[in-house]
């Protein structure tokens, strides 16, 4: 359950709070009823950040060696963040997205979607298939936090490279050789990153004129590349193969009954790329009747969350604007809720607006595959042609 959860959201079967082990014996609380999910993330003092970015399968010597060779590190930055640090970090990075800055790359963003969606047309138009995670989602969230922070210049495919790979390093179940070859992919790329931090300007010189160190540094930019980016081009990939299967609300897109922004908060509810997160507690205490010793794992079931029948009236039918739709805790909650929700609103906005007309026509040859992993849906090549 623990590797493919968003495949059991719909499931009526689980309790709020579960036990459960997962494949290397560790026990963890699952934790499935929004309310809950909320208050756990909503009190960073008795439910800590600091096992979000372990490695759920433990890293062994050998690939911890690798990434020892790269100097690889990952210090209390922005998720995994629970001290004093924390506020003035983020305040950093929510400064370098703020919601006017992010507003001012969509006519950018425009441009460059209808001009591949031009092209995706011609294509189909063609009687040929189109892979639209390739063509049109898989690089555009890190062209725009490209343009918002200043990122290095760095070829595109091999930052997804890197971004995939630490996704599935720090969250999939994996044998020793792969974590071997992911650990010399993702140090390789951070030793990359260290060089950047020292002198790129954008963020990385926000954070060391504010007296970052240079780890802090590399770890923000980081967990950017990882989070900031790969999660939206995630989303896109999965709402628009949802949509493919909503011919009404495809409908009422095109005549305009129904706002775009409702089918994006719809879309987060029910096609989350981050489907879980996790805790730890800082002390005993009690969750929905469960006792939570010290110590104890907690995994936050966050699609499951967004069909909670007391948040939401339809859990498990897509309908833009429903009561609870927008109630979703796709972007977490409390002091470490995603800085990043407006910008990747946006560049969802954009993407179905400009896509929707394309999507009537299509039907889908190959659906978007994930691959096992406790926290990221990871869909791969989604192809399709004209019906």
């Amino acid at each position: 359950m623990l590797f493919r959860s968003w495949a059991q959201t719909a499931d009526a079967h689980w309790p709020d709070v579960a036990r459960v082990r997962d494949h290397v014996g560790v026990a963890h609380l699952v934790v499935t009823r929004h309310a809950l999910v909320r208050e756990v993330l909503t009190d960073p003092a008795t439910y800590r950040p600091d096992n979000a970015l372990d490695a759920v399968t433990p890293i062994p010597v050998a690939a911890l060696r690798v990434l020892a060779g790269h100097r690889f590190r990952l210090p209390p930055t922005l998720a995994n963040n629970g001290g004093a640090s924390h506020p003035a970090i983020r305040a950093i990075v929510a400064d370098a997205l703020h919601p006017t800055r992010v507003a001012a790359q969509r006519p950018w963003l425009t441009d460059l979607v209808r001009e591949r969606v031009g092209g995706i047309a011609a294509t189909l138009d063609a009687g040929g298939s189109v892979d639209l995670y390739a063509r049109l989602a898989a690089d555009l969230p890190l062209l725009v936090l490209a343009r918002l922070v200043e990122l290095p210049d760095a070829p595109v495919g091999a930052v997804k490279a890197f971004a995939r790979a630490a996704l599935e390093l720090f969250w999939a179940p994996l044998d020793a050789d792969r974590q071997q070859a992911l650990a010399a992919e993702v140090g390789r790329f951070h030793r990359v990153l260290r060089e950047f931090a020292a002198t790129g300007g954008g963020l990385a010189g926000s954070l060391r004129a504010a007296g970052h160190p240079p780890d802090v540094v590399v770890g923000a930019l980081f967990f950017l590349l990882v989070a900031g980016q790969e999660t939206t081009s995630q989303f896109l990939t999965l709402l628009l193969h949802r949509l493919t299967g909503e011919p009404a609300v495809l409908a009422g897109l095109r005549d305009g009954t129904v706002p775009v922004a409702d089918v994006v908060e719809e879309g987060l509810r029910l096609e989350p790329p981050i489907v879980t997160w996790r805790r730890v507690a800082a002390v005993d205490t009690t969750l929905g009747g469960t006792a939570v010793p010290a110590g104890t794992s907690i995994v936050l079931w966050l699609a499951r969350a967004g069909r909670d029948p007391a948040t939401v009236d339809a859990p498990d039918e897509f309908r833009p604007g429903q009561r609870g739709s927008r109630r979703h805790l796709a972007f977490g909650a409390g002091a470490h809720r995603c800085v990043g929700d407006q910008l990747a609103r946006m560049e969802a906005a954009v993407v179905v607006t400009e896509t929707a007309p394309l999507l009537d026509g299509v039907s889908v040859l190959r659906p978007p595959w994930c691959p096992d992993n406790l926290t990221f849906r990871m869909p791969d090549a989604f192809v399709v042609r004209r019906r």
